[in-house]
């Protein structure tokens, strides 16, 4: 028996306020609909449709290559969207899952949990409730006598004794795919919203409808606008932190901590207050980060320190340090124990083994050895107005204070350069590089200053008189 999926992703989602589709507002890092797509894998579905329609090309440009892709040209409903979709679906598919793209929370194990609940015994429907004190905008689930579901009952066409009911629709569905193939094809749009419902299926499905009811309803929740994407970006931002503290990491205060889905962290590793780690930034054991850090698309090294730093496409090795106040963009790499410092920025370069630019200094396109100091006030002067250049400063240099490298230029191996130099030509190994005016010093230059100011000022009260 092959499982498949159809997931509903075509609604513009006005309560979003928003130019965007509302299944790719981000969540953790991912689209909202990724979140889903990624519970359905988990739980062993082997085909997914996704049904796009408002935003159709944005969808789909996020939407990864291993899903079809249905068009709902007019957004008719939710019934008509999944009627579009079932017949894009695989069709070894006899069992079929039809979920919502703004249910972001929805676990893996709930999701088999339910298929396994619909295959207990035969059905042709089993739908995932949730129970609240109040049901708010959710269809309200009308039981019968036996206890099963009678039908799912909109909130804009339930009556007062059916709004009072707590038990809500979740959206997620596990139909018998020749049933619901049926029932899709005799939906009509008789209700407040001129729509064919999905949920009409429930009632008028030829067989038997059962219902999981989920034992936590944040599990159950979507995002209809700004109010409830925060709240499920807390939810996910939980359980992320969760993970990784329960793996060996050590969170201060775990609430001041942003974590994206797909990072990972090292044990041992402490996060203080205000890290941001985001996209596909891995670090390692024994790492302190933070506080106040950000980190993008970043790989750190074990027994690393960062702090007050932000980091984009950057790698250190095991024992480098950055911050505070450091910025290194992308292409930046520090080996092993090197140190970069107090109001430092990096771009496409690398630090040898134990290299250090402690502060004040721009370093850009650039290759600097082992073990080299870089002075105060130092930078890589890399484009010419047309190119990049690279700079080439070797092992165990010392640069002095505000010192400047004209790209391209290179510097030897145990070389140094003077304090103040603009560096135009290469300097070679052990050589000391110095480029800067002879010092002039006038004697008594400041009485003789006071002086002329004093006459001008006297001239000018005589002309005015």
């Amino acid at each position: 028996m092959s499982i498949g999926a159809v997931v509903l992703a075509a609604g513009q989602g006005t309560r979003m306020r928003s130019a965007l589709p509302k299944v790719v507002h981000t969540l953790a890092g991912r689209p909202m609909v990724q979140w889903v797509l990624d519970a359905l894998d988990g739980a062993g579905v082997q085909s997914t449709v996704v049904v796009v329609g408002h935003g159709a090309e944005t969808v789909r440009g996020l939407l990864p290559e291993s899903v079809g892709i249905a068009v709902q040209h007019e957004q008719l409903g939710t019934g008509h969207a999944a009627q579009v979709g079932l017949a894009q679906l695989d069709a070894a598919c006899d069992t079929v899952i039809v979920a919502c793209g703004d249910t972001p929370l929805l676990p893996a194990g709930l999701i088999a949990r339910l298929v396994a609940e619909h295959r207990s015994e035969p059905r042709a429907a089993t739908m995932l409730t949730a129970v609240v004190d109040d049901a708010g905008a959710y269809g309200r689930v009308v039981r019968g006598p036996d206890g099963r579901v009678a039908r799912v009952v909109e909130a804009r066409d339930a009556v007062p004794a059916e709004l009072a009911i707590g038990e809500y629709n979740a959206g997620l569905y596990v139909f018998d795919r020749g049933a619901l193939a049926d029932v899709l094809e005799r939906l009509d749009s008789s209700n407040a919203q001129g729509e064919v419902y999905l949920t009409d299926a429930v009632e008028r499905i030829d067989g038997a409808v059962g219902a999981l009811v989920a034992d936590d309803p944040e599990a159950a929740a979507g995002v209809n606008d700004r109010v409830d994407l925060a709240a499920c970006e807390v939810a996910l931002q939980a359980r992320l932190r969760d993970a990784l503290m329960r793996g060996g990491v050590t969170m201060p205060d775990p609430s001041a901590v942003y974590v994206e889905a797909g990072v990972s962290v090292g044990r041992d590793t402490v996060l203080w207050p205000g890290t941001h780690l985001r996209g596909a930034t891995r670090i390692g054991e024994g790492c302190t980060i933070g506080p106040d850090v950000v980190v993008t698309d970043s790989v750190i090294g074990d027994r690393c320190s960062v702090v007050s730093a932000h980091l984009i496409g950057a790698d250190l090795a095991e024992g480098a340090q950055a911050g505070p106040f450091a910025y290194l963009r992308p292409g930046s790499r520090l080996e092993r124990g090197a140190r970069v410092g107090t109001y430092v920025e990096l771009k496409n370069t690398v630090l040898g083994a134990g290299a250090k630019v402690p502060h004040l200094s721009y370093v850009g396109d650039a290759t600097v050895g082992e073990q080299t100091n870089i002075g105060a006030g130092n930078i890589t002067a890399n484009y010419d107005g047309f190119r990049k250049h690279r700079t080439r400063i070797g092992a165990r240099v010392k640069t002095g204070s505000d010192c400047v490298f004209v790209a391209p230029v290179s510097v030897g191996d145990d070389a140094m350069t003077g304090a103040g130099s603009i560096i135009t030509d290469d300097v070679p190994d052990g050589a000391l590089g110095i480029a800067r005016a002879r010092q002039s010093v006038v004697e008594g230059f400041t009485a003789k200053a006071v002086a002329r100011a004093a006459q001008a000022a006297e001239e000018a009260k005589g002309g005015g008189a």
